[in-house]
Parts: structure tokens; C-alpha cells; sequence
């Protein structure tokens, strides 16, 4: 088989390049030849290089990346720093030549590692915007294009936006951590503030991320524009609650003179009537007019001055009442209105006045708050300021108010008194402008007044003066206790009424007893004074009074003579039977009424009264025994042997008492003594005496006595 001519000379060609690698390859070699190496990394070790003997190794110079490398004995080296954003790889030959000067090539491609070695870069690092005051919330105030910033790492950049002016948080942020874009947030306030500087900081790294963290700031300033945004004020207006976007008026008042034409702009309060536009950077002009209660066109005002003037006289007392609206001339919607009250006074000719040009007053250290001041001299009259007005007869103006001017130690009240306006804690002296004002007129009239504030000594007349408020708690007490005494003072009237009757009634049977009785009561018994009468002893009296008895008929009434021996033994022994037992009745009647402590005592007085018999039996004491009694008189010696009988003498001798004390309560409104006569063959309740009493006052009856 025949070779092809075309292949061995092919064959012929090769074999002197095959001999030459085969020559070349144990002679030069490297241990990497595609190392990687970091940027910004100088100098450093590229690989290791293993040349055999008489063989060389050179960098070829014919490619430029061979600059940055070096041979050193058999180790390749990097000499300068590469940036990986400029040189991402690097190439480079070595040349190696053997002994017969052929040479071979090795190749080596370097790669450059990257680091995060560059911070992120702001086109604009800053910034500066104009913002309206009324601009809408949501408004974007700087797009993302002008906030954007680049990362030569080609990082992910992470934005956060501050702001460094106090009190302006809140209204400007990003619309995203990665998104710088700027937005309103929250409603503009000119005057709150009118400008901020925003912070914008970009970062190639999460704030929370704990590896190292390339920044860059940019610097946004923010200048807002106030916009014609409220209604004009007027003034003086007062703000409310401590917010300067809103401001409140008073209403204005005035005062004309009745039937008097006034030329001169109207004198008002508290000030002329005057408007402004709160947007002070734009301060439109403002016009006035008057759009209400200008009855009969009386009054006019300036469109552009706001001065109240009359158009003619007003004859009426009755007030008016003007609504007076300030306009902005560029936007008629942005508008006010104010009340202007004007009383119709009549004309006063005088001005009020003092009569003193100097008032001295004395106050001492230490003393509470709203204290009064002392008329210098007269520590214990309060200083008093008062001015007087002709136009009144007395010279006495009710529509002056005092004020102090000069003074915020000490006070006034309406009525011209001085008071302490606090505690005083050193002495000294102090002068104080005060001031008459009359609220209608408007005249006023100053006065001064010299207060001397001095020491108070241990013992001084200071420790006699009490403040108002002293005063005031002082007759709240007393008012308490009055009222206290007025309530027990009335519950005792009360009670007390409930008992009239018994007390009167008690006197006239004892005045009358004691003429009936004569000399034959017993010397050696002290009578006590009319007892108390007790609630319980009037619920007894009044319980007795309504128990029933058979009426006893009244006899003809005897006028009894003197307590004398003869005239009694004259009488017939019924009628000294009565006397007996109306004494005896009386006895115990004033006994019952003493202290009520002693129930157990029992009279030594005992009768027995029995319906058999005939008459009564009366008791004595045996030196006071009548001898001519005869079966009647019973004689009890001194003692209190027989108890038992005792009491049911007791017993007895309480019924005759109940018994005449409601025949005397039945007795009609007249009084008077009947003696009815008893003699033995009468019955028991013949022997009867009879006391009426009138509780009307009215006189005896004549038919009756």
C-alpha cells in the first residue's frame, strides 16, 4: 500500500516542532497558571516558577499587563495595585530558552478579585428646594433621578433621610429604603417654621449589617414659602392655645353722647379698630365695611383707615350693636368680622377727680396674700382710695373701677381698697399710680400712694388685724352657731308648749289653796318653788285629763275669810273637810312633782275614803287636831308602820286628785273657788272644793260664782 505523497511531507514538517516542545516542556513550568489575586493588592505573590538548568525565563515585554509583574527567583510577583473596576483580569506571557537559544512562551491569565473599597457617589450631594406653604401632602419634592446615587462596587445602595433642625420631624421622608425620592408627609405651618436642612445618607451596606459599610451624605435644604392661607385678624387678638396659626378678638365698644353730633373718629376698646393679614410675607391690603345693626345709617366706617364716625345725631338711649367685616382686596373669601358694641350715654361735664393727691397706707411683712393695706397712722382702718365726679349730687360715680399701673405687689378692688398682691418679705417703700377709670365716659382720674412696708414687732397692733379672708371665715362661723341656736331655741319653745297649761294652772291652785288653807298647814314642811314640768310629766297630765269622771254640780261659791282660828271653827265642819283635802291634794301634787328619783317615798299623810260612810275622814297631825271634829278627824300618829295601808291611801288620795284636776279642767274659760259644804248624811263626792281656771284670760263669770 502505497503512502500518500501529501502526508509525508506533512509528517517532515511536524516532527522539527514536535522535538522542540518535547525538548521545551520539562524545561520551564509554572504551578498556576490562572491565579486570582485582590485589588488594590501590592505587592503579592502571583504563583511559583520551576526552571530546569541552563534554561531561562523572561516576562514578554510585546504585552503591556507584563508591567505589573516582576520575577523574582522562581516566584511570580504582582508589583502594582489593580483596581478591579479598571482591571477586572490580567494577562501575561513568560518566555523560556533553552541552551540552543530556542525559545517557548507560557501564558498566565490573572484575575482580579473585587472588594468593597469604593463608597457609593451622589450626582448632587447638594440640594436646595422651594417649597409652598399649602403644598399637598403626598407631593414629591425632589425625584429619585437627582437623589440617586452610584456604587463603583456595584453594590446595592440603602438610603435613610434625618433632618438637623429641631421641631421639623416628621414632614419630609423617602418614599422606600431603596427609593430616595422625597415627599411631603405631613401639612406645612409657615409659622412653625419656615425652612429645614434634610440629611439623605446612601449606603452600600444595611444599617444593621455588621460588615464594614461605605457611606455617602447629600444635603438638601428646604425653604418654605408662606401662601395666603388664613383670614385677615383683628387686633388685639390673642392666640389659642399656644398656636400661632389662630388668633381670637375681643369685641370693640364704644361710647357716644345722646343727642350729641360727634365729628372726631369714636374712641374705642380695647383700641381702634384695626385688621392685618396674618400671611405677613404676602400682607394683602384690607378694606372695612360695616354689614349689620347700623340702624338708620347712623354711623360709617373707613374703608381703608377702619375709623367709626357718625353720620348724625342719635336720639334713642338704645345701643348699637355693629358687624364690621375686614376684607382682603386681592381675594374677597379671605374676610373677618368683628362686633363693635356703641352705647348711647348721656354727655358727662366732669371728669372724675381725687381729692387727695397723695395717699399714705402702712403694711406689714410677711402678711398672706390679698391682705389690706393701713391707712399710715391708723393701723386698724383699712387704706381706702376714692374719687369723686361732679356730674352726680353726692359726688359718688357707681361706674368708677380703680386699677394700680405701676405695681404688681398690690392690687385694687372696685371699691378703692388696697390689698397685698403677695407675700411681702422686705420692707421698704413703695409708690403706686392709681387710677379712677369711669366704664362709661371713658375719664379718668391718677392719683399715687406711698405704702411704707415695715417689720412687725412681737407685740404690735398687726396682731389685732385679720385679712378679708379672715373676716369672712370669722362670720361664717358665727352665722353657723347662730342658725345652731335658733334650731335648740325653737325645739324648746316646742316642747315647752306642749306644757302651758299645767304650769298656770299649778299657780292658781297654789294661791288659792294657801287662802282656802289658812293657818292650819303644817310649819314644820317646807314648800319648794314651782317645779320644772318635764315631757313626761306633761304626757301624764295630758293622758290623765282625758280619762272620764262624772261630773259633780257645781254649788254656789263662798268667799272664804282669813286664815284666823275663830273664822275657821266658825265654818261647818264640811266646809273644813274640804279645806283639808284640798291641802292635802296640794301636798301631794307639789311631792309627785319633785325629783323624780324618789318613786318610793310615801306621804305620811294618809286618808281613807269609804263610800258606806257618811262624809269624808280627814287627816291631821295631832298637834293641829280639832277637838269639835268629833268622828271625822282622824288622828295618825308619827310614824309609817302600816305600809300596805299606806299605799292604798296613796292610791286614794291620787284619785280625788285626778279627779278635781279634770273637774278644774272642765271648768270653762273662766276661774274661780266654789266650797261645796259636806255634812254626814251627804255622800262622799258632795265634800268637794272646786278650782276653774281660765286658760283665754277672760273674766268670772257672775252667774257662776
Amino acid at each position: 500500500m502505497a503512502i500518500p505523497h501529501w502526508l509525508l511531507l506533512s509528517a517532515f514538517l511536524l516532527l522539527p516542532l514536535l522535538a522542540q516542545v518535547l525538548a521545551q516542556e520539562p524545561g520551564c513550568s509554572v504551578s498556576n497558571s490562572k491565579p486570582s489575586v485582590p485589588e488594590n493588592a501590592c505587592p503579592y505573590v502571583v504563583t511559583t516558577i520551576h526552571v530546569e538548568p541552563g534554561f531561562t525565563l523572561t516576562i514578554d515585554p510585546n504585552f503591556p499587563d507584563g508591567q505589573f509583574f516582576t520575577i523574582e527567583g522562581s516566584e511570580l510577583w504582582l508589583t502594582k495595585c489593580v483596581d478591579y473596576e479598571e482591571d477586572p483580569a490580567l494577562l501575561v506571557y513568560l518566555i523560556c530558552k533553552d541552551p540552543a537559544g530556542q525559545s517557548d512562551s507560557l501564558e498566565i491569565l490573572v484575575t482580579i478579585l473585587n472588594e468593597n473599597d469604593n463608597s457609593p457617589v451622589f450626582a448632587q450631594p447638594n440640594l436646595a428646594r422651594d417649597v409652598p406653604e399649602d403644598t399637598k401632602v403626598d407631593t414629591t419634592i425632589v425625584t429619585r433621578e437627582e437623589l440617586s446615587a452610584t456604587d463603583a462596587d456595584l453594590d446595592t445602595i440603602y438610603y435613610e433621610l434625618t433632618t438637623i433642625v429641631q421641631d421639623t420631624d416628621g414632614y419630609f421622608a423617602i418614599r422606600g429604603v431603596n427609593n430616595p425620592e422625597i415627599y411631603l408627609q405631613k401639612a406645612l405651618d409657615y409659622d412653625k417654621f419656615n425652612s429645614t436642612t434634610l440629611l439623605l445618607y446612601a449606603r452600600d451596606r444595611p444599617v444593621t449589617s455588621p460588615d464594614h459599610t461605605n457611606t455617602a451624605t447629600a444635603t438638601i435644604t428646604i425653604v418654605i414659602k408662606q401662601s395666603d392661607t388664613r383670614a385677615p385678624w383683628f387686633l388685639p387678638c390673642n392666640h389659642v392655645h399656644n398656636d400661632t396659626s389662630v388668633c381670637i378678638s375681643s369685641p370693640y365698644s364704644g361710647r357716644v353722647n345722646i343727642s350729641e353730633m360727634s365729628t372726631d373718629p369714636l374712641l374705642l376698646e380695647p383700641g381702634p379698630l384695626y385688621a392685618v393679614d396674618p400671611d405677613y410675607t404676602i400682607n394683602d391690603k384690607i378694606m372695612y365695611s360695616i354689614v349689620g345693626g347700623n340702624k338708620d345709617e347712623v354711623f360709617s366706617v373707613g374703608a381703608d383707615t377702619g375709623n367709626l364716625t357718625m353720620n348724625k345725631i342719635v336720639t334713642s338711649p338704645d345701643s348699637f350693636l355693629l358687624q364690621v367685616m375686614a376684607t382682603q382686596i386681592s381675594n374677597i373669601r379671605k374676610y373677618s368680622v368683628a362686633t363693635v358694641e356703641i352705647k348711647v350715654i348721656n354727655k358727662s361735664d366732669y371728669p372724675p377727680y381725687f381729692e387727695k393727691g397723695v395717699y399714705n397706707g402702712t403694711v406689714f411683712v410677711g402678711l398672706p396674700q390679698r391682705s389690706f393695706v393701713y391707712q399710715a397712722g391708723d393701723p386698724s382702718t383699712p387704706l381706702v382710695i376714692t374719687a369723686m365726679d361732679n356730674d352726680f349730687p353726692d359726688k359718688v360715680n357707681p361706674n368708677i373701677e380703680y386699677y394700680l399701673k405701676n405695681s404688681t405687689d398690690f392690687t385694687a378692688t372696685r371699691d378703692g381698697l388696697v390689698l397685698t398682691n403677695r407675700v411681702l418679705e422686705s420692707p421698704g417703700t413703695v409708690t403706686i399710680q392709681a387710677v379712677g377709670k369711669d366704664v362709661l365716659s371713658l375719664q379718668e382720674a391718677s392719683t399715687i400712694i406711698v405704702v411704707e412696708v415695715i417689720l412687725a414687732t412681737a407685740v404690735t397692733l398687726s396682731d389685732k388685724m385679720y385679712s378679708a379672708q379672715d373676716m369672712a371665715i370669722l362670720g361664717g362661723t358665727l352665722a353657723a352657731l347662730l342658725l345652731v341656736a335658733l334650731v335648740f331655741l325653737g325645739v324648746l319653745v316646742w316642747k315647752s308648749s306642749r306644757c302651758y297649761g299645767k304650769p298656770v294652772k299649778y299657780m292658781v291652785k297654789k294661791k288659792l289653796s294657801k287662802e282656802i288653807s289658812g293657818g292650819h298647814q303644817n310649819k314644820y314642811y317646807q314648800e319648794d318653788e314651782q317645779p320644772d314640768v318635764s315631757t313626761k310629766q306633761c304626757e301624764m297630765s295630758e293622758t290623765s285629763s282625758v280619762q272620764a269622771e262624772t261630773p259633780v254640780p257645781e254649788q254656789p261659791a263662798l268667799s272664804l275669810p282669813s286664815s284666823s282660828a275663830e273664822e275657821m271653827e266658825s265654818l261647818p265642819k264640811g266646809s273644813i273637810a274640804s279645806t283639808v283635802i284640798f291641802d292635802q291634794e296640794e301636798k301631794e301634787e307639789e311631792k309627785e312633782e319633785e325629783a323624780g328619783q324618789e318613786k318610793e317615798v310615801k306621804s305620811i299623810l294618809k286618808t281613807d275614803r269609804h263610800m258606806a260612810d257618811d262624809g269624808y275622814k280627814a287627816v291631821w297631825f295631832k298637834t293641829d287636831v280639832d277637838p269639835e271634829a268629833g268622828e271625822r278627824v282622824e288622828v295618825i300618829e308619827n310614824n309609817a308602820a302600816d305600809d300596805d295601808g299606806g299605799d292604798e291611801s296613796d292610791q286614794d288620795l291620787q284619785k280625788n286628785e285626778e279627779e278635781e284636776e279634770e273637774g278644774s279642767d272642765t271648768g270653762g274659760h273662766h276661774w274661780g273657788l266654789g266650797v261645796s259644804f259636806a255634812s254626814e248624811s251627804s255622800s262622799p263626792a258632795a265634800a268637794e272644793v272646786t278650782v276653774n281656771t281660765s286658760h283665754t284670760g277672760a273674766g268670772t263669770d257672775d252667774s257662776e260664782i
